[in-house]
């Protein structure tokens, strides 16, 4: 990317202002037809929800069986009224898109601007570059990617990037090289603040700090361990385990819960019953186009003796299930609280410790 604005706080916060810069920039050049936006099916929840919020009208197609953009679908669907289209490279279940570059073309050739999530970007730090395959706007979670922890909701950050065609819509303010100095920037067709001029400073410094420390070489290293860790799991636990996808793939995987369906197990069983094995649990029942998805994505910071307690943990769970399935059933014992009302919980959130 040419560009970044460093405006936003965290991931969907820098989704809205990349398709706020989308839908500006088809206004500046009058062409006020293009109101859909289109979404694989595979796509990260906030994608059609950001979307949905700047305005847009989200047209989701069918991703074909690994999670990657189905071209032909694709073709359906383009046409003078789309304004963009939004992807993760590696996707949601960790397979990058190997047509990535068709699919840039065939979307840049009826007008659209393709968006980057860079929630996956793990899985290339250092390897590859969302410019370098056609992306005109990406939005980075330094919260993920660059060390900042968000665990417990926060702090986030999603700085954006665009290609220099875009620069004149970034959020204001910019800070620019002014003759030596550091001085503030407003761009001329700007969409806006989106907060205040800091944004999460801590943020950006410790990211910059994680960058700086690690350099070129090292960062490229990370990648390839975040590779290396997901797919180790991957083999140690596919005798136990339903994979969707056998191939390998890149920084997180999918199982879809155990071989043995005679158990009567679930991956929700699966996941609270890691609690009592000392893991929080992965991102259960996504994504959507798998059945009983379980997401594991170790990430490049955990150590060997880490990945194998896990995989241990998942292999006895399997044991269990097959040996006493309810063992598994009725778990979680090791906790507080043993069993949450989950749905009267999204339902009715008390987010503030003076209701409970």
């Amino acid at each position: 990317m040419d560009a970044y604005s460093l405006n936003t706080y965290a991931g969907a916060h820098g989704e809205l202002a990349g398709l706020m810069i989308i839908k500006k920039y088809h206004e500046k050049n009058k062409d006020f037809k293009r109101t859909k936006i289109i979404v694989p099916d595979s796509a990260h929840g906030t994608n059609p929800a950001s979307a949905s919020v700047a305005g847009f009208e989200v047209i989701e197609i069918k991703s074909n069986q690994d999670g990657t953009m189905n071209i032909e679908a694709l073709k359906t669907v383009l046409n003078d009224e789309v304004a963009g289209l939004m992807l993760t490279n590696p996707n949601t279940a960790g397979v990058f898109e190997k047509d990535i570059l068709e699919i840039s073309k065939l979307v840049h050739d009826v007008g659209g601007l393709l968006y980057y999530d860079g929630a996956n970007l793990n899985a290339l730090l250092g390897i590859s570059r969302p410019g370098d395959m056609g992306f005109d706007i990406t939005h980075l979670n330094l919260h993920k990617t660059f060390s900042t922890p968000h665990g417990g909701g926060g702090p986030g950050s999603g700085p954006v990037g665009v290609k220099s065609f875009l620069k004149e819509f970034l959020p204001k303010p910019i800070v620019v090289d002014k003759n030596g100095y550091y001085d503030f920037y407003e761009p001329i067709d700007s969409i806006g603040s989106l907060s205040n001029f800091f944004g999460n400073a801590t943020v950006y410094l410790r990211a910059y700090v994680y960058i700086r420390s690690l350099g070129r070489e090292n960062l490229k290293h990370v990648g390839k361990l975040a590779n290396l860790n997901a797919n180790y799991i991957k083999a140690s636990l596919k005798d136990q385990y339903q994979l969707p996808i056998l191939e390998n793939t890149m920084h997180e995987f999918v199982f879809n819960g155990l071989i043995d369906k005679s158990t009567h197990v679930k991956t929700l069983n699966i996941a609270k019953r890691l609690l009592d094995y000392g893991f929080h649990a992965p991102t259960i029942y996504f994504p959507l186009i798998f059945n009983e998805s379980m997401m594991i994505e170790p990430t490049e910071t955990e150590s060997k003796e880490t990945l194998d307690n896990f995989i241990n943990a998942l292999r006895k769970i399997a044991l269990e299930a097959h040996e006493n399935p309810e063992l598994v059933l009725h778990a979680p014992y090791q906790t507080p609280v043993k069993k949450l009302d989950e749905v009267k919980a999204a339902r009715e959130p008390k987010v503030k410790y003076q209701d409970l």
